[in-house]
């Protein structure tokens, strides 16, 4: 099939951006939607012009790396599918695709479709972890966990880190990811005890690396970022219930929450 490419080209974060249009011909319907990049790319080099510059890693819908709107869409729209398994059999021969980076203000971007995603870094380490005293390794079944908890904490735990549903937002928000994150350790006993203060220290991360607010919405109806469990956000408000007895959390977490909100 031929196609014909808009591509968003950008030298660097301070740096004029914009549409190129580009002829992607002779592609095979069981090609990847980078493979089918990495021929345009090809051709570009041939022709003695500058390659389109995206992120990629495992090619395996695993590592979250790629990471590009496709017609309006992160990762193009197909339920659970990234862009490195788009595969081009779901276009048609003579279709327009435009091709753009993440649009967010808290990921600046880098070079063309490469953005910087060191928000979503910032967030976890302000919490993303559980503190214990290192020493030999704890004996598979010592911390017993009920099936229904672990499962929940494994849904949670689904989440690649790829940033789509910052893209997808209206406002920008980290949310999604952010309650993913913290419904994944909460859930289970090990990350019980620092719960409360996760959630205000993630929070306060995700404010501070220039997320915005949740809206509830995505910026197309097509957008899945729900799992088949339920929206995480939903998730992140029942774990936050029992957070909320009065002396659970900090005083001075409660006036910065009060104060931010």
């Amino acid at each position: 099939m031929n196609l014909t490419l808009h591509v968003w080209r950008q030298k660097g974060p301070k740096e004029p951006g914009k549409l190129e249009q580009y002829e992607a011909k002779n592609v095979s319907p069981d090609q990847s939607f980078l493979e089918m990049l990495d021929e345009v790319n090809e051709q570009l080099i041939k022709n003695g012009k500058e390659p389109v510059v995206f992120d990629h890693d495992c090619r395996e819908g695993i590592c979250g790396m790629c990471s590009q709107v496709i017609n309006g869409i992160p990762h193009g729209g197909q339920e659970r599918t990234t862009v490195c398994q788009l595969h081009m059999r779901s276009f048609n021969d003579g279709d327009t695709i435009y091709i753009e980076p993440w649009r967010a203000l808290a990921f600046p971007i880098i070079r063309d479709l490469i953005v910087d995603r060191n928000g979503l870094e910032k967030i976890m380490q302000a919490g993303g972890y559980t503190s214990c005293h290192t020493g030999g390794v704890a004996d598979g079944n010592a911390i017993l966990v009920p099936q229904k908890d672990a499962e929940y904490a494994m849904d949670a735990a689904e989440c690649i880190g790829c940033g789509a549903c910052v893209a997808a937002c209206p406002n920008g928000s980290a949310m999604l990811y952010t309650s993913a994150k913290v419904a994944q350790l909460a859930a289970l006993p090990q990350g019980k005890a620092e719960a409360a203060e996760r959630v205000c220290n993630m929070t306060e991360a995700m404010q501070e690396a220039g997320f915005g607010n949740c809206s509830n919405q995505s910026r197309s109806g097509r957008a899945r970022l729900q799992h088949d469990r339920g929206d995480a956000g939903s998730g992140f408000r029942q774990l936050l219930e029992p957070l909320r007895v009065p002396g659970r959390v900090p005083q001075r977490d409660q006036r910065q929450v009060h104060r931010k909100a």
